[in-house]
């Protein structure tokens, strides 16, 4: 007489950015009495497998264009001239950029993932001369794929000039002053990527 016994139990999963735990059933095999002379094979066999890809993508902008200028002042064709003056200009431009990228809240490796049990028994009275063995196969394979790009461009163009002040043409001569033309520019940019 030969009595064998087979069982197998296989899980996989393919997880994108974020995966979450698969347990699979426990494995588990039993024969009874056997009789004599007999041959009995108990064998269990279990396979987890564990793929996951991490893909970030981050990319942002930012264009900063500013232009600033002062009119003109003139004093001319007067007796007596005068005072003329013309006011500031200014521009001012701040940017701040924080990126964060945690793929380890993910749970890395195997994380929640649970390994079943693969087992087996041969629990009767066993008959003289038999033959009785059990086999338990465990395969567990993780994979994890982290693929990060992160890109920005940040472009600033400024353009400041001050208006032109003239005197001329008076008897007495008076004053002519233009403003000041400013600009300003602060970028701060942060990133955080954790695998």
């Amino acid at each position: 007489m030969k009595k064998v016994l087979y069982r197998a139990a296989a899980a996989s999963v393919l997880g994108l950015s974020l995966t979450t735990g698969v347990v699979a059933a426990d494995t588990s095999g039993n024969i009874g009495t056997t009789g004599p002379g007999s041959s009995n094979n108990v064998t269990a066999n279990t396979t987890v497998t564990h793929v996951k890809t991490n893909q970030n993508t981050v990319a942002g902008t930012n264009a900063n264009s500013q232009d600033s200028s002062t009119g003109s002042a003139d004093v001319s064709g007067n007796t007596t001239g005068g005072s003329a003056g013309s006011g500031t200009a200014s521009n001012s431009n701040s940017t701040m950029a924080t990126v964060a990228v945690n793929n380890a809240a993910s749970g890395g490796g195997m994380g929640g993932w649970s390994v079943p049990n693969a087992s087996g028994t041969i629990s009767g009275p066993t008959g003289p001369g038999s033959s009785n063995n059990v086999t338990s196969n465990q395969t567990v394979t993780s994979q994890e794929t982290n693929v990060n790009t992160v890109q920005f461009t940040n472009t600033n163009s400024q353009s400041a000039s001050s208006g032109s002040a003239n005197v001329s043409g008076n008897t007495t001569g008076g004053s002519a002053t233009t403003g000041s033309a400013s600009n300003t520019n602060s970028s701060t940019f942060n990133f955080s990527v954790t695998n």
